[in-house]
């Protein structure tokens, strides 16, 4: 099976909600429910800082998985960077072509707008998304760091 991908529709919000939520319960982690309020309203824009909010459908429209993009300036390119923020699939429906059909929704995004760089990161034990990931793109050398 191989997802379609649309953009993230008013009509979504409920099983958007489901999507991030678990999204944010799978790395364990807390976002304010204010923030997720922007956050949907964020994707829902598409505004001029191109928050676009992507969305894997199955046969009936309902949404299975989330991508949220970022497109930024950067010091290295005279054009855009994309960031892929936020992947999630819902786990009852992996391994069926959503993640990659995402991906590669965010790479035509990315190609549409100029972007010499499109880059997103994960945990580093995170090896049923990273066996994906190698088949799509490059592992960096970089490391993050944070405050």
């Amino acid at each position: 099976m191989s997802a379609r991908v649309r953009r993230l529709e008013a009509r979504d919000k409920a099983q958007w909600l489901a999507l991030f939520t678990g999204y944010i319960a799978f790395y364990k982690a807390k976002v304010a429910e204010d923030v997720i309020e922007t956050t949907w309203w964020r994707m829902l824009a598409g505004d001029d800082d191109f928050h676009i909010g992507l969305v894997a459908v199955d046969a009936g429209d309902a949404p299975i998985g989330l991508a949220h993009i970022l497109f930024h300036r950067s010091t290295w390119s005279a054009g855009w960077y994309c960031y892929l923020e936020d992947l999630f699939v819902d786990p009852t429906r992996r391994r069926q072509g959503a993640g990659r059909a995402l991906i590669e929704a965010v790479y035509r995004e990315a190609d549409a707008r100029g972007a010499s760089r499109t880059y997103w990161m994960t945990q580093q034990g995170n090896h049923t998304a990273r066996s994906l990931y190698d088949s799509l793109a490059t592992l960096s050398p970089f490391v993050q760091y944070r405050r």
